[in-house]
């Protein structure tokens, strides 16, 4: 069991549940993870960072799916015309004018082959299994789960804050063009995190509730630490790339 799994023991206060929340994130969200802190000191390989890019480009691409999965499993028009706008963000008013289009161009602006990107034919086993595990998870368990598991954007402002400042000083190959993508995420992921820890807060009205969206996020914690574990294992100093996966021209 984790240092969270009996978190809501006797029931906690709105504020006692947004606290352990919190909690969670500065203990498990992945800007504590070791690749992140290479990315950050300037240590990436180009082909590590291609890498990164095109794993994260899987994760990417099913954040739309996922919340079409949530959508479809509210019955309110009011929670429906807000997270709709989630789907909006990332695939923009054409599909290919959002978040994601911004992600590729990232994933291009490090040198990769677009068609390459977007079939997913090379990512990580491990990106694989996390991303589908988490598509399957806001699918099939409740709602309020499923809603509590995107409360990872409540730390998303921290981690870009670290990357984004940290890739344009240390990688002189990294353009503010290429990170546009991060432009606008800050803004928008606190957003969305403020309706969904509203809306945790208000359905999460008893102990075992209360756990479980705990329990959600440390889920979602752990989806995105797996990934970066994945690249770590992979591209790391014993380069562990398993058949199939992208090979970078030099590691």
């Amino acid at each position: 069991m984790s240092e969270f799994g009996d978190a809501a023991r006797g029931g906690l206060s709105p504020a006692q549940l947004e606290n352990v929340l919190r909690d969670v994130g500065a203990a498990r969200y992945h800007n504590r993870h070791p690749f992140h802190h290479q990315m950050t000191s300037g240590a990436l390989s180009k082909g590590q960072m291609q890498a990164w890019a095109l794993n994260r480009y899987a994760y990417q691409s099913v954040i739309p799916r996922k919340d079409a999965a949530i959508i479809m499993r509210s019955d309110d028009p009011a929670f429906r015309a807000e997270w709709r706008k989630r789907i909006e963000d990332h695939d923009g008013g054409d599909g290919w004018s959002g978040g994601i289009a911004r992600w590729l161009k990232l994933a291009t602006g490090l040198g990769l082959d677009a068609g390459m990107v977007k079939s997913e034919k090379f990512v990580l086993p491990g990106t694989r299994f996390a991303v589908g595990a988490y598509l399957s998870y806001c699918t099939n368990r409740t709602m309020l789960e499923a809603v509590a598991s995107s409360l990872t954007e409540l730390f998303s402002p921290v981690i870009i804050g670290e990357r984004v400042p940290a890739m344009l000083a240390k990688y002189d190959y990294i353009t503010a063009d290429i990170l546009a993508y991060f432009d606008k995420r800050p803004a928008l992921a606190s957003r969305d995190s403020d309706f969904a820890l509203a809306y945790v807060m208000k359905h999460a009205d008893n102990a075992e509730k209360q756990q479980s969206v705990i329990d959600a996020l440390v889920f979602k914690c752990d989806v995105l630490w797996a990934m970066l574990d994945a690249l770590a294992h992979a591209y790391g100093e014993k380069g562990n790339i398993p058949p199939g996966a992208f090979v970078p021209e030099a590691i």
